[in-house]
């Protein structure tokens, strides 16, 4: 894991989200319940680190609990937003309900998930597709 520089954001003190840095990206660890109030908080954080030019965003579901609609638009935003900047985004997700969340939404066509960062970095077709 590489330290986080004085110039990058400082982790958030946040019950839904964890930030840090690794292999070059920054890292939007979702925890517990991604519901409306979750979402809230995660917004600023997510629109800070995909406002940069060619970001390299990873989004970890893996400590999800629950994931409705609002994560769903969480991870849209991301994707528009990443794309629109010229970076990359990697989704990580191994929990089955929000697998199935993603995968009957088509989300999964778009934003292909990965058990692990490995994998995901591994994976060409990050950004593929249309919005």
């Amino acid at each position: 894991m590489e330290a986080m520089s004085v110039h990058d954001d400082p982790e958030p003190p946040l019950r839904h989200l964890r930030v840090h840095r690794e292999h070059g990206h920054t890292v939007l660890e979702f925890h517990g319940e991604i519901d409306i109030l979750a979402a809230v908080e995660i917004i600023p954080y997510l629109d800070s680190a995909t406002a940069r030019p060619e970001p390299l965003i990873v989004i970890d579901l893996r400590p999800v609990e629950f994931f409705d609609c609002s994560g769903l638009r969480l991870l849209y935003r991301a994707r528009r937003r990443v794309l629109a900047q010229g970076g990359r985004l990697h989704l990580l997700c191994t929990h089955e309900l929000t697998l199935r969340v993603l995968k009957a939404t088509g989300l999964t066509r778009l934003l292909p998930p990965s058990a692990s960062l490995e994998e995901a970095l591994a994976r060409p077709e990050a950004t593929s597709g249309t919005l």
